[in-house]
């Protein structure tokens, strides 16, 4: 059975990137996934002081209007580096937070999809030919969380020895 996610209020909606679970990652923190992922367009760009209005937005939906505003140079090599971006942030989210973690591990191997109408790259978009990325990001995270508990729970059983 494939899991569609979306919006927030809907089941599984922790998955979004909008969704009110904050990270603290490089040294700063961000109130969701979505404030560090539209500032990170910037960094080093000539438009780069529009950083610190997107990391105190009000709602995630504002950052992401800021991080969309086809009027400021993003930077270069953003094509190159969104997704890896993505992943780190997905996984420092669900590294910090146990309760979605939990969540998202009760998945077992289930395909996870976006089921975003308009985003045909991080989602499925609305005829569901998009790339998904979003989803698969999280299936990446599953399996890396899957693999670091593995290690933790060896290495206490071998510690209590």
């Amino acid at each position: 059975m494939t899991i569609y996610f979306y919006k927030v209020w809907q089941p599984y909606g922790c998955f979004s990137n909008f969704s009110p679970h904050g990270i603290q990652i490089q040294g700063t923190y961000w109130p969701t996934v979505e404030h560090y992922y539209q500032a990170q367009k910037f960094v080093g760009s000539i438009d780069a002081v529009i950083i610190p209005a997107i990391h105190n937005a009000q709602t995630p939906e504002e950052a992401a209007a800021l991080g969309r505003c086809s009027t400021r140079q993003i930077r270069a090599d953003w094509e190159f580096v969104k997704t890896q971006v993505m992943q780190e942030a997905v996984l420092k989210k669900f590294l910090t937070h146990a309760e979605i973690r939990d969540i998202l591990l009760s998945t077992g191997n289930e395909i996870l999809v976006e089921n975003s109408p308009k985003d045909y790259f991080w989602g499925c978009g609305a005829n569901k030919t998009g790339q998904n990325h979003l989803g698969k990001v999280l299936m990446s995270v599953r399996e890396e969380i899957r693999k670091l508990l593995s290690v933790t729970a060896i290495a206490e059983k071998y510690l209590q020895h």
